[in-house]
């Protein structure tokens, strides 16, 4: 396929982009001879450069004037624009915006690589994504109005250039963007936004910063300096085990930057996974231009609400209706003989740590309650999900129930109309659905589990926490299932070294039935309940499902008794 001719600038002869099959993938590694020699050959690039993605609706154009005009030549960076196009537009966007910069600019086509200093934009009724670096069009999947292209492209663009991303929410209508750019966040790229103020339509601004994820916000014609210092200025990274003297850096920097989040949000982050949180911190020092971790810790001191903003960011998770639907559908179908053993007029008891804001909670509570069409002929049963989280904000966005259309991409038509109301905003979960969960804040590291449980979820949560963590959690995850219950995991997590603990049904999605095998004493011995108050009891009685009881088994003997006692000493029962 012979590619299109670029617009050249005004003081540029015409230039044409190489084919995307003939170019070195700039995430390829290790950077090979062959690769290099290829790269010089093809004048392309030896290292990965930032990829800058421009989201904006209704009244953008403006704003993508001003960001362009005050972007320098030689930026270094290549920029992808995404807008809301009906299908019946032309494609006069690459057109209109060459007028703004001297770098070529281009309508995307299928399989073309990017390349530095250009800029691409989608084309009318099309998604576009972007993998090693190559854009990727489809035909849209939902009807216009529905579609969100550039979450769908923003979604990609976090899992190819990871810690190079960069992603911008300019003017417009609705909330697209907000789910793309919580991924972006959690794979250490970088988030700006247009002030509202300044946006012609500030609906897209303000759903982008209501996520608190958002690393700089400013006028759109201000967005380039401030993404030129970020880009050309980051600070030099020493070793982390290192200082710049080239001795080992002190082992209690980490530790006092965890006492300051301990001491002001009360959450020991000692116990998740260091590289992960090093990143997280790297990544905020990043954004204020600081070298050392010793003055990152001298901030932190001094200004309050950078802990709070690295509290949150290290428990940044992106979450959405249905993630891996095929593993709910698996899910489902091995509830359906779980729940027709359940006696008639009981409970079936689920919880769901780590639900961040509620999106995971509730397509639990539809998959169970579609499960129980199929036994309610014979048998009246009712669902309780206790849905928790470590972070407040996460638990009271979760408790309203109200989403935005970025949901309508993962929730089928059917169970849009029946388990959802159509709201101004977005969409809100029914009364039976919201019925089915309790919201509480909790702590795995630290506060006493649900039990007696049919169903545990707890997924894409344990990889984030140190294997010393997991190994603690995995019995307490099997004491708090009753017989027979069953633990969804995420895809990329396991129950390597408790194989005797639990029965593999699925291995691709992770879901795994409780054995009768008897958890050790020393395995829950590890694990040190909070002194504090019980997740449930700062809940209205009238909302909560009453005090919690160890599951009964006879079975287990000594070891139940001990976890009784471990539950009644660190856990204190609720004041109803």
């Amino acid at each position: 396929m012979t590619e299109p001719t670029l617009l050249p600038p005004a003081n540029e002869p015409g230039l044409t982009l190489t084919p995307a099959a003939d170019l070195p993938r700039d995430g390829d590694t290790p950077r090979t001879p062959a690769f290099r020699r290829e790269a010089a050959r093809l004048g392309g690039p030896t290292t990965p450069f930032p990829l800058v993605a421009l989201g904006g609706s209704a009244g953008s154009l403006v704003a993508f004037e001003q960001f362009f005009r005050a972007m320098p030549p030689g930026n270094g960076m290549a920029f992808v624009v995404i807008t809301h196009l009906s299908p019946d537009q032309g494609s006069e966007l690459a057109q209109v915006l060459q007028h703004f910069t001297p770098m070529p600019v281009q309508e995307a086509t299928d399989g073309l690589h990017v390349r530095r200093e250009h800029v691409y934009v989608i084309p009318p009724n099309r998604d576009m994504s972007i993998l090693h670096g190559s854009l990727l069009l489809f035909a849209p999947t939902q009807p216009l109005g529905r579609r969100l292209p550039i979450d769908f492209f923003f979604q990609s663009l976090a899992k190819d250039a990871r810690e190079r991303a960069v992603c911008i929410i300019c003017s417009g209508l609705g909330g697209d963007g907000t789910l793309g750019l919580k991924m972006v966040m959690e794979n250490f790229g970088m988030v700006m936004v247009q002030d509202p103020i300044t946006a012609e339509f500030d609906a897209m601004p303000r759903s982008a910063l209501a996520t608190e994820f958002v690393d700089y916000v400013l006028p759109a014609s201000e967005l380039p300096a401030r993404l030129l210092e970020y880009v050309r200025h980051p600070p030099h990274r020493p070793r982390r085990d290192e200082d710049k003297s080239g001795q080992t850096k002190p082992a209690h920097a980490l530790q006092k930057i965890f006492h300051l989040i301990r001491a002001q949000t009360g959450h020991d982050f000692s116990f998740y996974k260091r590289n992960t949180v090093f990143r997280r911190i790297e990544r905020r020092m990043n954004a204020h231009q600081i070298v050392d971790f010793t003055h990152y810790v001298r901030f932190l001191q001094q200004t309050p609400a950078e802990v709070t903003a690295l509290f949150k960011e290290l428990l940044i998770g992106v979450t959405k209706f249905f993630r891996d639907r095929e593993a709910f559908e698996q899910l489902q179908a091995r509830l359906l003989p779980l729940l027709r053993l359940k006696p008639d007029g009981s409970t079936v008891r689920v919880w769901a740590p780590g639900c961040s804001t509620g999106e995971e909670a509730y397509s639990l509570a539809i998959v169970l309650l579609e499960a129980l069409d199929g036994v309610e002929r014979t048998k009246h049963l009712s669902v309780q999900i206790f849905a928790t989280d470590i972070n407040p904000d996460a638990i009271d966005a979760a408790r309203t129930g109200e989403y935005t259309n970025s949901l309508v991409p993962d929730v089928s038509p059917e169970r849009l109309r029946r388990f959802f109301v159509k709201t101004e905003a977005g969409y809100r979960v029914k009364k039976e659905v919201r019925d089915a969960v309790v919201f509480a804040v909790h702590d795995l590291n630290k506060d006493a589990p649900f039990t007696k449980l049919d169903l545990l979820v707890c997924r894409n949560l344990l990889i984030y926490l140190s294997a010393e963590l997991q190994k603690n959690l995995i019995p307490i995850f099997h004491y708090a299932l009753n017989p027979g219950g069953l633990l969804l995991l995420g895809p990329s997590e396991n129950l390597t070294g408790f194989q005797d603990l639990f029965q593999t049904l699925d291995v691709k999605w992770k879901l795994s039935r409780r054995t009768e095998q008897a958890s050790s004493i020393a395995r829950l011995a590890n694990f040190s309940f909070s002194l504090g108050r019980h997740p449930l009891s700062a809940l209205p009685a009238s909302s909560s499902p009453g005090p919690m009881q160890p599951a009964n088994s006879p079975k287990e003997g000594p070891f139940a008794a001990l976890v009784q006692r471990l539950l009644l000493r660190h856990s204190p029962r609720p004041p109803w």
